[in-house]
Formats: C-alpha cells, sequence, structure tokens
C-alpha cells in the first residue's frame, strides 16, 4: 500500500482571490468544488496524476500569521524567464520577500495573502517539472522525514544527505518533494500543507492505520465531521489523507 501526493492546500482569506493569483502565475485552470473551495490545477488535467500536484484554496475566517514550513519553488527555464516571471507575478500581486536569504540567485517572493515561495533560477533537474519545481518542507531531520515519507507515500527518495533530501514520483514526472534541514522550533498551525490520497476509497482506513504505525499522529484542528483525516508527520507536519480516490 502507499498513498498518492495529489495536492498542497493552503487556507486563505479570499478564496477565490488568492486562487485566481496563483491560476493566473501557474497558467492553470480554477474550478470550485465547493463554497469556500478553489482548485487550480493544469488546463484539462485528469486528477489524480503525479505528472502536477495541484493546489487548493480553503476559506478560512482568519488564516493566522505563523512561521510556514511549507513553500513552493517555481521553475524558470532561463534567465530571462525568471526576470519576466518576477515581473508578471509583481505585477499580479506579489511582493519581494525577506527571509533572511542573503544574496542568492533565486528571488523570494509572497503572494497577495502573504504566502512566501521561490522563482529558481533556471536549473537543469527542473526542466520537466511544470510550473511547480518542488515542494518545500522545512524539517529537522532530512533523513529521518524521507524514510517516512518514501514510505507514506509512492514516491521515490532520489537524493538524501544531512541537509536535505529529495523524493519524486515513482513515474520520474512532475515536482519534486524536497526536504529541507531547517533550525528553530515549529509554529503551532501550518496553513500550508500537504495532502495524500489512497488509491482506492476502501483503503483510507487501513492507509491512516499504516501511517500511525510509520509515526504519524491524529491532529485535531476543529475540523469536526469531514471525509478526510488530518494527521501530523513524526516533525508535526499537519497532512491530510483523503477519502480516497473516485
Amino acid at each position: 500500500m502507499a498513498l498518492q501526493l495529489v495536492q498542497v492546500n493552503f487556507k486563505a482569506g479570499d478564496d477565490v482571490a488568492l486562487g485566481r493569483f496563483w491560476a493566473d502565475a501557474l497558467g492553470w485552470g480554477v474550478s470550485h468544488e465547493a463554497p469556500g473551495v478553489t482548485n487550480v490545477e493544469p488546463i484539462g488535467f485528469d486528477w489524480p496524476d503525479p505528472a502536477a500536484v495541484c493546489v487548493d484554496f480553503v476559506g478560512v475566517p482568519d488564516p493566522e500569521n505563523v512561521k510556514y514550513r511549507v513553500h513552493l519553488d517555481l521553475a524558470s527555464k532561463s534567465e530571462a524567464h525568471q526576470a519576466e516571471l518576477v515581473a508578471r507575478l509583481t505585477e499580479l500581486g506579489a511582493t519581494p520577500a525577506d527571509v533572511g536569504q542573503g544574496d542568492v540567485p533565486w528571488t523570494v517572493m509572497a503572494d497577495p495573502e502573504g504566502n512566501v515561495f521561490c522563482v529558481l533560477e533556471p536549473r537543469p533537474v527542473y526542466q520537466d517539472t511544470g510550473p511547480i519545481a518542488a515542494v518545500v518542507v522545512d524539517c529537522a531531520d532530512p533523513r529521518a522525514m524521507a524514510r517516512f515519507w518514501g514510505e507514506a507515500t509512492d514516491w521515490a527518495v532520489v537524493e538524501v544527505t544531512d541537509e536535505h533530501a529529495v523524493l519524486r514520483s515513482a513515474q520520474g514526472v512532475g515536482p519534486y518533494l524536497e526536504l529541507l534541514r531547517k533550525s528553530g522550533e515549529r509554529a503551532y498551525w501550518n496553513r500550508v500543507h500537504i495532502d495524500l490520497l489512497p488509491y482506492s476509497r476502501d483503503e483510507q482506513a487501513a492507509e491512516v492505520a499504516r501511517l500511525r504505525g510509520l509515526g504519524a499522529t491524529d491532529v485535531d484542528l476543529g475540523q469536526g465531521e469531514v471525509s478526510w483525516t488530518v494527521m501530523a508527520d513524526p516533525e508535526g507536519n499537519d497532512f491530510c489523507v483523503l477519502g480516497g480516490g473516485a
């Protein structure tokens, strides 16, 4: 058994406006599965597919201002494309962000609700990922996190060191999942988290039990009776196990 990493979930003050920003930023389409939920995915995309990790925006009364442990890295194909992308994102409402990065070749920005992301300089490894190069998770122990996420999902561990770990879908398509070593205490609540999907609706309970055996824990964020299960990885990063495939 294994789970598919299918989407990144953002809590938003205005899910429609934030979803439109990211759809324009990525060149993707917008749909609404329910009031307060905006889905952004490639046009014509048949969800789920490892060729893309989609992005969902869920409206909440108070998204909170917390230290983020999950962010997106956007790919560029050339230095000129990187500059054009930064300029276009600025026109859409993104702003420069200083997270202490210093003099680096990538550009750190924040979307209209303050979610930090990076526009990377051109790197050969990201030329076939699509607009999202990587989903990046800060952690204290990349090796341990690689073991957990490698066993939790159907993604393969591509590289692992004491400083970072890299995973990608077993099909070798779509963005990477990167686990970066960062110091500092974890914030209580993440505005951004990963959603996982079983291959069959009947497997959800078994997958949740398997994740507990790998070190995940159940989390109560006040979600009430919902079709998904909220959990946290061994370092406390929230994620959801959705209610199963169609």
